[in-house]
């Protein structure tokens, strides 16, 4: 990824923005050109929450190149409280302590490095909720 495209799109990793309809009210995430319920352009930026629970989970034992120093790890589809879902890792808990319906909060944390000299990543993660 480039330097400067990076920087152009840092407020969307690092926040868990989305975006909400003018005309259907309707809250959705990832960012689009259009409303996925009515088809609108009419869209404002939306802070979504950053607490929720995990729906449903999966275990990466076999990473992508790049990220084999991280397995296992663990990706959730999270529902944020506001009704949203997202799909993002989960950390700080191990794969076998995840479970159905387990509250999470957002954290900021580093997704990776490009190259040894690179911009390093960072980006939303979620962890269990500390209460």
């Amino acid at each position: 990824m480039s330097v400067p495209r990076y920087w152009r799109e840092r407020k969307y990793r690092y926040r868990l923005i989305g975006e909400r309809c003018g005309d259907c009210g309707a809250t959705f995430f990832p960012r689009s050109a259009v409303c996925p319920e009515c088809g609108s352009a009419n869209l404002d930026e939306h802070q979504l929450e950053d607490r929720g629970k995990v729906v449903t989970w999966t275990v990466i034992r076999n990473p992508p190149k790049g990220y084999e120093k991280y397995a296992p790890y663990v990706v959730a589809l999270v529902e944020l409280d506001g009704g949203v879902r997202v799909l993002s890792q989960l950390v700080d808990v191990e794969p076998d302590e995840v479970s159905s319906e387990m509250r999470v909060e957002t954290v900021f944390r580093r997704i990776r490095e490009d190259g040894p000299s690179g911009i390093i990543e960072y980006g939303y993660k979620f962890r269990p909720l500390l209460e």
